[in-house]
């Protein structure tokens, strides 16, 4: 049986899966390595890491299977993060990751000084701190020495890419994140290029999702493998999708990773009015809108390790009695917040806590608040005149029970869950099928591979009391701003 290789570069580990062309999942496995944190606000990795994670992955992935089988790899990522090559292909400088926050003053240059109506009409996005071009001119700003040096820009996925095939390539759904992309016209922006002063052999040849970029050319820890084909790839948000089955106009996924996104396929390019959301190219070959939220599991991670716990499930225990009554409320803006309020000194809190309040109220609030940023990207995309009918989840968060009973009811909608909960990884080997001619396109390949295994229905009276919530928490924010801005 043919195999392909899906892999996720996530920001804290690598999944990688082994996937038959029928779309079982044989064999899986996960390789951790670091984040590191300079200064606050920063969020550094060395791209060496990356590949030394997949050296030790893949042959630890293969155990038991025959390399002969496999035919393709292809690599969902991180998306943002800033790989500087010199003229050797040599690392510059440690990956500056999407969740750092040190372009605030580049940012806003880009938003005011160039203006956001310029740069939606060069590239359908204004500037968030995560986004690639800010990087690029921190970096001319603050090292002149390694900005001087560069030779290529890279995302992370596609320098893992290029470590394979030895090809410098992007697909358009990852390279909308750079704020270079001109994303209706799938091109490179020249107009950004001569703002962020990017030569244009710095950026790498551009290909649709299920492209094969080139072959595998040198991978010492499993020599068997020279030959198969190496795919472009996606970003992780859209190989999410892929993996997910969101493909057709107007499907939503909603990702409960690191950090949370709501993803809403689209057939036509579209942008909203004021730029709150990301209008990015999808793997498919269409586009999507896109909110993120920056924390989101991160969240519950860092609430269960402040209490010096590791039983998730524990800490929420008996939350029932408090569905749609919590008076306890939580902003989840513990790395500042992207989307829709574009704000890196946003800061979480928790409001609304009396002598009375329980452990238990505290830590639903988490999940609360989480879900009700997520509803603020939806209710962003209502607007644009998108109906959101239903959702399918994907992401660690998603495998509480109780967390996909509150996006239903917070949300409003029915929450499907996926048989396969293979995330970036599985889409990833799904579009290596793709390419490898399995399947013809994205749509064939998601009714022939694509199941739900569940689906949460909305209780009607939580969503009624849920909206009320909402309605609180949307004044929460601008209340808090202006005293968020002080430290």
């Amino acid at each position: 049986m043919n195999t392909f290789i899906g892999v996720d570069l996530g920001t804290s580990a690598m999944k990688l899966m082994l996937v038959g062309e029928n779309g079982e999942i044989l064999s899986s496995c996960s390789e951790e390595y670091p984040v590191s944190y300079p200064r606050p606000g920063w969020s550094e990795q060395n791209p060496e890491d990356w590949y030394k994670a997949l050296e030790r992955g893949i042959p630890l992935l293969l155990s038991g299977h025959n390399p002969a089988d496999v035919k393709a790899i292809g690599i969902g990522g991180q998306m943002h993060g800033l790989v500087a090559l010199d003229k050797n292909d040599l690392v510059i400088r440690p990956c500056i990751l999407w969740n750092d926050g040190r372009t605030e003053a580049e940012t806003e240059f880009l938003n005011t000084a160039i203006g956001k109506q310029r740069l939606s009409s060069f590239t359908a996005n204004i500037a968030f701190a995560g986004f690639t071009a800010p990087k690029i001119l921190w970096m001319k700003n603050n090292e002149p020495e390694n900005f001087a040096r560069i030779a290529k820009i890279m995302l992370p996925k596609d320098y893992l890419v290029y470590r394979l095939s030895g090809v410098h390539s992007s697909d358009y759904s990852d390279a909308s994140g750079t704020l270079l992309l001109d994303v209706e016209n799938k091109r490179w922006s020249e107009e950004m290029c001569r703002i962020c002063s990017v030569e244009k052999s710095w950026l790498p040849k551009l290909y649709e999702s299920c492209e094969c970029v080139g072959t595998l050319q040198s991978f010492p820890a499993l020599p068997e493998l020279h030959g198969i084909k190496v795919i472009a790839g996606a970003g992780d948000n859209a190989a999410a999708a892929i993996g997910n089955g969101t493909v057709r106009d107007g499907d939503c996924n909603i990702s409960l990773g690191t950090s949370g996104t709501v993803f809403i396929s689209q057939d036509r390019f579209s942008v909203d009015a004021d730029n709150s959301l990301h209008s990015f190219c999808h793997a498919t070959g269409g586009y999507h809108l896109m909110g993120c939220i920056l924390s989101a599991a991160s969240c519950n991670a860092w609430w269960i390790k402040t209490l010096g716990s590791s039983d998730y499930d524990g800490e929420v225990a008996g939350a029932e009695k408090y569905l749609g009554k919590n008076d306890v409320f939580f902003l989840p803006y513990l790395m500042g917040e992207r989307s829709p309020h574009n704000d890196i000194h946003a800061k979480g809190a928790f409001i609304g806590i009396h002598p009375y309040t329980t452990r238990c109220q505290l830590s639903l609030s988490i999940l609360e608040g989480v879900t009700f940023a997520l509803r603020d990207c939806v209710e962003v995309a209502k607007k644009s005149g998108l109906a959101v009918s239903s959702a399918r989840i994907c992401g660690g968060g998603a495998k509480s029970s109780l967390w996909r009973g509150l996006i239903a009811d917070i949300i409003g909608v029915p929450v499907e869950i996926p048989a396969y909960a293979g995330g970036p990884a599985y889409g990833a080997a799904i579009l290596c099928m793709i390419a490898c001619g399995v399947y013809r396109d994205t749509l064939q390949a998601s009714d022939a591979l694509l199941r739900v295994s569940e689906t949460v229905l909305p209780d009607k009276n939580l969503t009624e009391r849920y909206n009320e919530k909402y309605n609180i928490f949307t004044r929460l924010y601008p209340a808090l701003k202006e005293v968020s801005h002080l430290f």
